[in-house]
């Protein structure tokens, strides 16, 4: 059954990409190249640029390929962007995603992923979250998502849809293959930016906040590896082939690590140190943000492979130095 991935030429989309095709499922990309990479989705799998707000384009790859299965990553997604422009966040995240339930439905799509996020819940008054918690997100990003959820499940309870809604916590590292990871330069995800710092592409890492109510002062955060995450994408694909029920799922560990326990692991694993500057709070940041993974080992029978931090960062230290090295044959 073929698969559509929107946003396939991304960060997290790339590597579903690649884990859906080492499986054997026909996989096809649409991806407007905002933030994606041409370069990483494979020649061989059929690739469309442009938004998934366009209902002519994403109509006719839906009759083309005869989908019936879309897992959906297209977004914008860095939080403080967000506070600064929010109505660019709510027209990409929420007013595209309406579009594409729209086409979706009208062309028989009967099965639905959504990639959403932790940020939907905000700041809560609790060790780890559960899916059962308030949604008061503290950022117009993890609004737009939280729109997009509400959408998706009324469209869904309308029609013959089903779809499970992932909502994963901080996703870093890269693809164990070394065939995709974060490219995005100035990506402000935390394991990206040390990892530059240790390689001297960023001359120092910024803490933004040391006050938080939290064992070392700076914010905790569960961090997870991008393919773990891509694993739960098709443990859930496979759950809604078996014809269970929508559901709504954290996508964690359940372990926290705070920012000064990053920079730890990240000087450690590359050797290198480098300077770490304390900075102002940013908007939208809340303290501590643990999953509750529970439900989705339970009902997705989700294993994950490399729920260890040194790992995470070793890859992401990997995949920088193979950009740092093809970098460096360009310019010659």
């Amino acid at each position: 059954m073929t698969v559509l991935v929107t946003g396939g030429a991304g960060y997290i989309g790339s590597h579903m990409m690649y884990r859906l095709a080492d499986m054997g499922e026909p996989v096809v990309v649409i991806d407007n190249l905002q933030t994606g990479f041409r370069e990483s989705v494979p020649g061989n799998i059929p690739f469309y640029q442009g938004s998934v707000a366009d209902k002519a384009l994403v109509g006719r790859v839906l009759r083309e390929h005869g989908l019936k299965t879309v897992v959906h990553f297209a977004a914008s997604t860095v939080v403080p962007d967000s506070v600064r422009d929010p109505l660019g966040y709510y027209a990409n995240n929420t007013v595209a995603s309406r579009a594409l339930f729209e086409t979706a439905i009208e062309n028989g799509v009967k099965q639905f992923v959504f990639s959403s996020t932790a940020a939907v819940y905000g700041q809560l008054d609790s060790e780890v979250v559960t899916e059962a918690m308030p949604t008061v997100p503290v950022s117009p990003y993890g609004w737009s998502k939280l729109m997009t959820e509400v959408m998706l499940r009324d469209a869904a309870a309308a029609h013959d849809l089903n779809y499970v809604v992932l909502r994963y916590f901080n996703v870093a590292g890269a693809d164990p293959a070394m065939r995709t990871g974060q490219s995005t330069v100035a990506a402000t995800h935390l394991v990206k930016a040390a990892v530059q710092a240790a390689l001297g592409i960023r001359p120092k890492l910024e803490i933004f906040g040391t006050d938080y109510a939290t064992p070392d002062g700076s914010c905790v955060r569960d961090y997870i590896h991008v393919a773990d995450v891509a694993a739960a994408h098709v443990d859930a694909l496979l759950y809604l082939r078996s014809g269970r029920p929508s559901a709504i799922l954290n996508c964690g560990y359940g372990r926290g690590f705070s920012v000064r326990d990053v920079i730890g692991m990240v000087k450690a694993v590359s050797g290198s140190d480098f300077p770490v500057i304390e900075s102002p709070r940013r908007a939208g940041d809340p303290a501590r943000v643990v999953a509750d993974s529970r439900l989705l080992r339970e009902r997705l029978g989700w294993q994950p492979k490399h729920d260890d931090l040194r790992t995470i960062v070793a890859h992401a230290l990997a995949w920088e130095r193979k950009l740092l090295a093809a970098q460096t044959v360009s310019a010659v």
